[in-house]
């Protein structure tokens, strides 16, 4: 597992060397904090679900959320208890506002990831590609401003998909069995 450290280290120490520059330190510091407690993916579930034709998908998202933030923050985060990047690798600053919860996984990332695979997989994919587009955006934020190791961010992106398209399964699934259950009354 140290060759998996080293390269986590190697890519946050990369993109802290080749990529920060002014302007982008400023937009994503500042696309970053918008995931601070969930508040993107909370919003967007709001706006889903306030909406008549979108708001099967707001629930569904919202479902979603709600168990990545159960998997993440609660068990995964406190399970694992992974100090925060910045801590332990020499030379690396972070750019935004520490955080003062452990590291793996990522739960920006987790969040984004759970609301926007499920407004992919119900809503026209004119709003489901920007959904997924902005969800790589928190995603790489996080090590852009160097508050998560790519594994962290790998790992959320993972549980965020997965139980997103379980949910949605489920959803499904269950719609099928009482749409068969009304017509067979």
């Amino acid at each position: 597992m140290e060759w998996l450290w080293k390269l986590d280290a190697d890519i946050l120490l990369f993109l802290q060397e080749y990529a920060r520059m002014p302007v982008l330190n400023e937009i994503l510091q500042f696309y970053t904090n918008l995931g601070n407690a969930g508040l993107i993916a909370i919003l967007t579930c709001a706006v889903l679900l306030i909406l008549p034709k979108t708001r099967s998908v707001g629930l569904a998202a919202a479902v979603s959320l709600f168990i990545e933030f159960l998997i993440v923050n609660v068990l995964l985060k406190n399970a694992v208890a992974r100090i925060r990047p910045y801590e332990v690798i020499e030379g690396l600053e972070c750019i935004t506002e520490l955080a003062t919860d452990y590291s793996f996984p990522s739960g920006h990332t987790g969040s984004c990831f759970a609301v926007a695979t499920v407004m992919f997989l119900k809503l026209p994919k004119r709003y489901g590609v920007p959904a997924l587009f902005l969800a790589v955006l928190m995603a790489y934020s996080r090590l852009y401003v160097g508050v998560h190791y790519p594994t962290d961010v790998l790992a959320a992106f993972l549980i965020g998909v997965l139980v997103a398209v379980v949910v949605c399964r489920v959803i499904s699934h269950w719609r099928m069995n009482l749409f068969l259950h009304k017509e067979q009354s």
